[in-house]
């Protein structure tokens, strides 16, 4: 457990600062994405593909980052990444003028993000212990869900009524990504290489037991895909329910921020709710994907805004829910590969805007948010059930 205090209060603070500041860069460029739409006269599923090719670069960071966090050290792991996403907003800087740099800006992004987010993670659980899993799942969940929160809100607000609105919040991030990476050295420095017995390969073997393989795949895996599916509709889809889009760029940064500032408030409920928090959550973001379906038959900024914020809701709680049960079901030696899974079933949510746009137009996006709600529906429900035989079995 971490000790008020001590050096392990400081790498507990870090850790989290990295955490944070990592998410405020992944979503610097949603607000952006309108602009990026008009510069270089995008399709609506372009836009939706930019903002997935994302997932790509997490995947391979995710499946094998952890696993080698596990072997050679969590911060051995992590500061590479942190130097990773500060070159991808770098390279985010020349993006405005050619299709093939935005594209390979978020795709180096993911690829810097999913090591720290699952390597962060596992790094709060070994602070925490197998019995403060709940409280490291609510530090790594609040510092990620602030992040996302706050970076497209100030690039919103900057691309607005500041200078270089396709320069400066990406130089902001950077100048906040050194001095957290940077912390992260001269608090921790590099550490030692772990001493877990047998050498761990770099596959995500997270060595769960019988019964941890078959939560994590009934349980875990579909609380993990509404994480990230129910905000990435909110901030990417459902602002194109609005006449005039392309002027909504401040809007756009507002809905990210509602929409993922109300997943980092709902943390607190996640304690008290327990093990209904994954079903609550999908709940939640069924009835999130409901009011956009309104939102699509009937355009308002007032229910776009319900409906971010609804789906914030329910993506905080899974998270909390996921990272939580990860924490309590992968054993120490593992814990980098289990988080690893679990947040590469987590981005394949990124997948969800595209699939709804992608074979419709604008003005018939109703259906497959009607779709989605139906989906999300049957996942809550699926949930509830599973949770309730977890509950008489154990």
């Amino acid at each position: 457990m971490v000790q008020d205090g001590g050096r392990d209060a400081r790498t507990w603070w870090v850790a989290c600062g990295l955490l944070f500041v990592t998410a405020f860069g992944t979503n610097v460029p949603v607000p952006l994405l309108l602009v990026y739409r008009v510069e270089l006269d995008l399709a609506a599923s372009t836009l939706a593909a930019v903002f997935g090719v994302y997932a790509l670069g997490l995947a391979p960071s995710l499946l094998f980052g952890g696993p080698a966090s596990d072997r050679f050290g969590r911060v051995r792991v992590l500061l590479p990444a942190a130097v990773g996403a500060v070159g991808a907003s770098l390279l985010f800087l020349g993006a405005g003028s050619a299709l093939w740099l935005l594209f390979a800006a978020r795709f180096v992004q993911g690829l810097a993000s999913g090591a720290v987010f699952s390597v962060g993670s596992a790094w709060l659980q070994d602070l925490a212990g197998t019995a403060g899993a709940a409280r490291a799942a609510r530090a790594a969940s609040v510092a990620q869900t602030a992040g996302f929160c706050i970076g497209p809100l100030v690039s919103g607000l900057l691309a607005t009524y500041g200078p270089w609105p396709l320069t400066l919040p990406y130089l902001v991030h950077v100048a906040l990504m050194v001095p957290a990476a940077l912390a992260v050295l001269l608090v921790v420095g590099l550490g030692a290489p772990p001493s877990t017995g047998e050498p761990r390969g770099l596959l995500p073997r997270p060595g769960l037991d019988a019964l941890g393989r078959r939560t994590f795949v009934r349980v875990v895996v579909p609380t993990a895909v509404c994480v990230y599916a129910f905000p990435s509709v909110s901030v990417t889809v459902l602002p194109l329910l609005l006449p005039g889009a392309s002027g909504l760029v401040a809007f756009t940064g507002l809905l990210a921020a509602l929409t993922l500032g109300t997943g980092t408030l709902v943390q607190p409920f996640a304690h008290r709710l327990g093990p209904r928090t994954a079903p609550v959550g999908a709940g939640i973001g069924a009835l999130g994907f409901a009011a956009g379906t309104l939102a699509a038959a009937a355009p308002s900024i007032g229910t776009v805004a319900v409906a971010g914020i609804l789906l914030g809701a329910g993506g905080g709680l899974c998270l909390n829910a996921g990272l939580t049960l990860v924490g309590r079901l992968a054993p120490a030696s593992g814990r980098g590969a289990a988080n690893g899974l679990f947040y590469t079933a987590a981005y394949l949510g990124f997948a969800t805007p595209y699939l709804a746009t992608a074979f419709v137009t604008v003005g018939e996006l109703v259906w497959p948010l009607l779709a989605l709600t139906a989906v999300t529906v049957t996942t809550a429900t699926w949930l509830a059930v599973r949770t309730r035989a977890r509950a008489d079995t154990g």
